[in-house]
């Protein structure tokens, strides 16, 4: 019994110590934008610009509640991956899958999206501001051609839209990754 009560006095100071290291390690960064949803009009828009179909692999990034991604499994049964830095955001996008019964097809990354591997994605979505976007274009460019990415509110600068969609006011814009070597328009 004093054994027992020794290791739990033990114990007990080490595991904020231990939840303290785990959430600085989760926490990565400040975020560079606050969240703010993406309107389920405007996801469904931007399904539509991108023709996304069954097959396709979906990266969101800054996934934020996750609706993206859930919102493509619930419809067209792709798989989905949501990228954000903040693990409060994470927590709150797999209890969104788990409710909506979707966690076989996505699943959610606590990560800095610039230094995430999405090479796999065949459709990438966007709602970031333009510095930001414009950030990604090398990691965009590098994805295999064809890849199709769509971002609301914000372009990305210097890179003409194949197409383009307003939503209750507000913009959207789809690129499709081009041929290696073949400059963007």
């Amino acid at each position: 019994m004093i054994r027992l009560a020794v290791s739990l006095l033990l114990l007990v100071p080490a595991m904020p110590a231990a939840a303290q290291t785990a959430t600085q390690v989760a926490a990565l960064r400040e975020p560079d934008v606050i969240y703010v949803p993406t309107p389920e009009p405007m996801v469904d828009k931007m399904f539509e610009l991108v023709k996304l179909k069954k097959g396709d692999v979906l990266y969101d990034l800054g996934s934020g509640d996750g609706r993206i991604p859930i919102r493509a499994a619930q419809k067209f049964g792709v798989r989905g991956v949501g990228i954000d830095i903040n693990p409060v955001r994470i927590a709150e996008a797999n209890e969104n899958a788990k409710k909506a019964g979707v966690t076989g097809l996505v699943q959610f990354r606590n990560a800095d999206l610039f230094e995430t591997d999405f090479r796999e994605a065949t459709v990438v979505t966007l709602y970031l501001l333009p510095t930001l976007n414009d950030k990604l274009l090398p990691q965009l460019l590098a994805l295999k051609p064809g890849t199709r990415i769509v971002s609301h509110a914000f372009p990305i600068s210097g890179w003409t839209p194949e197409a383009e969609a307003l939503v209750d006011g507000r913009p959207v814009f789809m690129w499709r990754v081009p041929a290696k070597g073949t400059p963007i328009k």
